[in-house]
């Protein structure tokens, strides 16, 4: 036992208690075995069939693409959220970024329904849209606009939290040497926090590509207009559970690789520290 336990490595002098051990396994077992469970089962002998099938392969684009879509709309919108949010702290700000976090903890299904209200044809904004011809519900759009609903707060946190950590004191002496704001925000704000900008899009990014909930209820389930890879997995699982299966470890596989290369560049990054 010692020997396994060597060889996870140490970052401190500080002992573990041994009885901390069990309920770490219980918990990395919780979340490994159900990856182990979906390579057992399956079906190998069809898996490139099933899973380069037009309706497979159309889900799968379209999931991508929206995904790609809603990261950069985080970018557009989180980055000068995050930057407000670190810079001001009245009650104000306070307020509205528990608004702004509230996708975090809201169950997506009730996410979806607020956005039907909101850009639905009958909707608070919707509504206005549509005396100009223009239907959002329903739609790609709606799938962008659902995806960036549940993945935003990550990028804010992300960002938010890298520019608290960093201070204020570059950018002081930026305005001391006569920049401008928006020239300190380009040239000092930004590359300082740039690697938990990435981070924060990478993890944006993997939200939005397996977001379900909020989509399915405000974009609908439209093959090759709103059915993303997670819809398409969910309608597999109904009719035929092993061919939900392929597709589903795709997911895994592209989830995987997104939280390996954030958790290596992390590490790589504090190793320089």
């Amino acid at each position: 036992m010692s020997k396994v336990l060597g060889q996870l490595g140490s970052r401190s002098t500080t002992g573990v208690p041994t009885w901390l051990y069990l309920p770490a396994i219980l918990g990395i077992a919780l979340i490994v075995l159900p990856p182990i469970a979906l390579l057992l089962q399956m079906p190998w002998d069809s898996f490139i069939e099933q899973v380069w099938s037009a309706s497979s392969r159309q889900a799968l684009l379209l999931s991508l693409r929206t995904a790609a879509f809603s990261t950069i709309l985080c970018v557009l919108l989180g980055v000068p959220m995050a930057v407000t949010f670190a810079r001001h702290d009245g009650v104000v700000t306070r307020v509205l970024r528990a608004l702004v976090l509230l996708p975090l903890v809201l169950p997506p299904v009730v996410g979806g329904i607020a956005l039907l209200y909101t850009f639905g044809r009958m909707g608070l904004v919707g509504e206005p849209l549509r005396a100009m011809g223009i239907d959002i519900a329903f739609t790609s759009t709606a799938v962008v606009l659902a995806q960036t609903f549940v993945a935003l707060p990550f990028l804010v946190i992300s960002v938010e939290g890298a520019l608290q950590v960093a201070g204020t004191r570059y950018e002081e002496v930026a305005a001391t040497l006569g920049a401008s704001p928006s020239r300190t925000l380009r040239r000092v704000t930004i590359p300082l926090v740039a690697p938990s900008l990435l981070a924060g899009v990478v993890l944006a990014f993997a939200r939005a590509l397996g977001e379900f909930g909020a989509t399915i209820t405000f974009a609908g389930n439209a093959p090759g207009i709103t059915q993303t890879a997670p819809l398409a997995i969910y309608m597999a699982e109904i009719d035929d559970p092993q061919s939900a299966i392929p597709l589903s470890l795709v997911l895994v596989a592209v989830s995987l690789i997104v939280v390996v290369a954030v958790h290596t560049r992390r590490s790589a990054r504090l190793g320089v520290l």
